[in-house]
């Protein structure tokens, strides 16, 4: 592919090539069960890399990223061990790096991600979720060594779209101007409503607590409203029907307690049908003690298996709730084949790479369809560079609210040490706040504080301690 400095119109773009890449991890334990779907997460390490790209004029700059390697989302397959699972990551990492550092011609951010993303999936068929995983990363942390070579937010590069969004890497039915256009409009907030997770298995009351943690934080979803004043919330259900309307009930017994507030439910792949699902849906709406919950419900999130979503049509599902696909969202297409089944909503998130969602974020925003939305899904993202650089791209995109659930089921920057932590937090006083052992994600009135994100970089004022980590296995 040649890749023109000249992307759209006037819009010019640098051209940088990757020269380094080192991958490391650190093990992360949580601090309560995650239960979503079928799986239950209790450990799983987070991956960081570090990148090193370089100019036309030789100049070189370092940047990071960071991710967990959450086993039994990327891949449900229950062959797979989730041991196995986060070595698919793994592999998907060492992949991308193998094909980020062959000699090839400077690209624009964009073309580089674009053509990294495509080959490394070419290289691990068969599941391109998964496969999207490293070249999502070596983007991210390329993105963030540009910016610090030349001295500018992530929220500038992409405003005068300097990752390059355009030419021959953009798809064809998006027009490279109208592109550079909506890219210049965007305008980060100061703060964003953080959308708290209530797991399968998470305590409702604090009645519900059979193991008390005792760290102080937050175990049961009455505490996590008290503490951090959500006023968003994201419902994970089981498919089983009598068992979620049991725990619909007691969650709306808690949330009908304020005075407003909305929620999402995610399906995580667990309806069978649409019959079985529009069932729920029956029971839900025929029980008053659910009716302020019904009435909140914004969306609902992936009902169905990646298996069988895009052959099976929501029908009259769609005229009762918005939908919106994340684990499907697997490729440019996914989306288009969604909405042709009824969907109108589509997950951003930072394991699935930045360009998929800005280039989600200009189809929505400069097509002709009304109602499509984006929403900003979590993969509990860690604090530090995980959680700052996925903060970061949804406030640039205009969402009012994300998922968030790191900083619940994970104490602080586990992991860390104290000079890191030190450093994160005096780049960061607006979204730390200080805990016993460092750092902690600051949630007040619902709403997490972001404009420290603007530093120079991609979001982040402070680096990592990569000595202080594993290499990656």
């Amino acid at each position: 592919m040649i890749v023109d400095r000249n992307i759209g119109g006037s819009v010019t773009a640098p051209r940088i090539r990757v020269i380094e890449i080192d991958a490391f991890e650190r093990d992360v334990s949580l601090r309560l069960p995650f239960r979503f779907g079928a799986a239950t997460l209790e450990k799983a390490p987070q991956a960081f890399l570090r990148v090193r790209v370089e100019d036309e004029e030789g100049r070189t700059a370092l940047g990071a990223a960071a991710e967990m390697m959450v086993p039994k989302w990327f891949d449900k397959n229950p062959a797979f061990t989730p041991a196995q699972n986060v070595d698919q990551l793994r592999t998907s990492i060492r992949t991308a790096a193998a094909a980020s550092l062959e000699p090839s011609a400077p690209a624009t951010l964009f073309a580089a991600a674009r053509l990294n993303e495509m080959e490394t999936v070419r290289r691990l068929p068969g599941n391109p979720l998964a496969a999207c995983f490293g070249p999502s990363l070596i983007a991210r942390a390329a993105l963030d060594a540009h910016c610090r070579l030349v001295g500018i937010s992530f929220f500038e590069a992409v405003r005068r779209n300097l990752v390059g969004i355009g030419g021959p890497a953009l798809p064809s039915d998006i027009d490279a101007d109208a592109a550079s256009a909506m890219l210049a409009d965007l305008r980060p907030a100061g703060a964003i409503s953080a959308r708290h997770t209530i797991g399968l298995v998470d305590p409702i009351t604090e009645g519900d607590i059979v193991h008390p943690v005792g760290d102080g934080l937050p175990e049961s979803l009455e505490a996590v409203i008290t503490r951090y004043g959500n006023r968003w919330f994201k419902i994970k259900l089981s498919g089983a029907i009598d068992a979620d309307i049991d725990r619909l009930t007691r969650i709306a017994a808690v949330l009908d307690r304020l005075p407003d507030y909305r929620v999402t439910v995610d399906g995580n792949e667990q309806f069978g049908a649409a019959e079985q699902l529009a069932a729920l849906l029956a029971q839900i709406e025929a029980m008053p003690r659910l009716a302020r919950l019904r009435a909140a419900i914004a969306f609902v999130e992936q009902p169905f298996s990646r298996a069988i979503t895009m052959e099976t049509p929501l029908g009259a599902l769609a005229a009762q709730l918005p939908f919106l696909i994340d684990e499907s969202d697997d490729g440019d297409g996914a989306f288009a084949a969604a909405r042709r089944l009824g969907y109108t909503g589509v997950s951003s998130k930072t394991c699935k790479g930045i360009y998929r969602s800005l280039i989600k974020a200009i189809r929505i925003r400069t097509g002709t369809v009304p109602g499509l939305f984006l929403s900003g899904e979590d993969l509990t993202c860690q604090a530090g560079l995980a959680v700052q650089q996925d903060l970061a791209l949804v406030s640039l995109l205009g969402l009012s609210h994300v998922e968030r659930n790191g900083h619940h089921y994970v104490a602080g920057m586990q992991g860390a040490p104290q000079a890191e932590k030190a450093r994160f937090s005096a780049a960061h006083p607006d979204l730390y706040e200080q805990g016993a052992e460092g750092p902690l994600l600051s949630i007040r009135d619902g709403r997490i504080a972001i404009g420290s994100l603007g530093a120079v970089g991609y979001a982040s004022g402070a680096l990592p301690d990569f000595e202080a980590m594993t290499p990656l296995s």
